[in-house]
């Protein structure tokens, strides 16, 4: 029996193309197992090392909900700087078929270390990958993560705790405000080790007059019981 693929060997297998339909769809898609038991609970294990760190935020103190989360510094963890690399290739033909489509003249370079160059020539320096940390009672208000100038469209959670065994409650939410409509839920289930990908701020969609924006943005429910950890992979780096 062939051992599983993880991490960024799985990352190279997927099928990007319905992974892709996923996302002009929805503006969300999720990979199954992306890390192992292993993986998360390694990463989760780091929120006690604040040498990995640049900064602490309390949801409470700035209305973002209840809750915390730490960003991490520069150098990024190895498995977290490798996803953050890995993964970017892949996203960019969507993201640059999302701004053609809606009439954007902005175009993202194929690796992540030239985008990254383009952020850190605007001022946009700080490392944005996040690892949060929730308990019971806590949640994340909707929002969008948006640093600076230059932002890539695309984004990736990882769930780093088992639902039903190390918390309950705790769902990923994602809301969609189309023109003229009422806003769109969608509560996306996920098991430990996979991963979300999803729409930083909005994605194009097809209407009977042609394309048009839709605005997204993103949460977490309330945690009934337990722990729950996630690691963020936001690919644009901040002011």
């Amino acid at each position: 029996m062939s051992t599983p693929a993880y991490g960024t060997d799985l990352v190279q297998t997927l099928d990007w193309q319905t992974l892709g339909r996923a996302l002009d769809e929805s503006g969300v898609a999720v990979i199954p197992h992306l890390l192992s038991k292993e993986q998360c609970r390694a990463i989760a294990a780091l929120y006690a090392d604040d040498t990995c760190f640049r900064s602490r935020v309390v949801m409470t103190r700035h209305g973002f909900g209840q809750g915390e989360y730490k960003y991490f510094a520069y150098p990024l963890p190895d498995l977290v700087a490798a996803l953050r690399e890995a993964i970017y290739p892949f996203l960019v033909p969507i993201a640059n078929h999302w701004n053609e489509s809606l009439g954007s003249d902005v175009r993202y370079p194929r690796t992540h270390a030239a985008f990254i160059h383009r952020c850190h020539a605007a001022g946009q320096t700080r490392p944005t990958p996040l690892l949060l940390q929730y308990e019971d009672g806590d949640y994340n208000c909707l929002h969008q993560d948006l640093y600076g100038e230059h932002v890539f469209p695309l984004q990736v959670a990882i769930l780093l705790s088992q639902p039903g065994e190390d918390f309950t409650g705790g769902e990923f939410v994602l809301t969609e405000q189309r023109p003229r409509m009422q806003s769109r839920v969608e509560v996306v289930p996920l098991a430990r080790g996979d991963a979300v990908v999803f729409a930083v701020s909005h994605r194009p969609a097809q209407g009977t007059r042609g394309t048009y924006r839709v605005n997204l943005r993103h949460g977490v429910s309330r945690v009934r019981s337990g722990h729950r950890h996630t690691v963020g992979i936001i690919f644009h780096d901040a002011l």
